[in-house]
């Protein structure tokens, strides 16, 4: 049924639930999961960069760090699955990011985390899970996370 899974994670607490469901649905399966992390453009561009001595060690190399840590982990988890992981880090807007980068690799079914919140938060600020669902046209699975805030 499921070919190519792509997981799109960020590190944080509301991915975790999400990247062992998308393990687990890919072993099950025998897919190929695609792993992404993109590089928020708005993060990088919102510091002003006057407390950085160089580039390197602005905002931009840390998130790229934290992807790459964040898609070796999750390798290293599926390798134990026996699941076979593609790996990509983009920049950009990640939602736009994500529909598009599924739409490249055809994937069959994208799996995306989320933190449980209030719906006044989500009429305020929405999110990103949020957006890739009213921009793709492909299959998606939502986990939602608690988490105290």
């Amino acid at each position: 049924m499921y070919d190519r899974i792509l997981l799109s994670t960020d590190g944080t607490i509301a991915s975790a639930e999400a990247e062992s469901h998308a393990i687990e649905l890919a072993a099950a399966h025998d897919a190929v999961l695609h792993v992404l992390y993109v590089v928020d453009e708005d993060v990088v561009t919102s510091y002003s960069g006057d407390e950085y001595v160089d580039e390197a060690e602005g905002p931009e190399h840390g998130l790229e760090e934290l992807g790459e840590d964040t898609i070796e982990d999750i390798r290293t988890r599926a390798a134990e699955h026996g699941v076979e992981v593609v790996e990509a880090l983009r920049h950009g807007q990640p939602a736009e990011q994500i529909v598009t980068y599924a739409d490249e690799s055809d994937v069959d079914l994208l799996v995306l985390g989320t933190k449980r919140r209030p719906a006044e938060y989500r009429a305020l600020l929405g999110s990103v899970t949020d957006r890739v669902l009213r921009l793709t046209t492909r299959a998606a699975t939502v986990i939602k996370t608690d988490v105290s805030e």
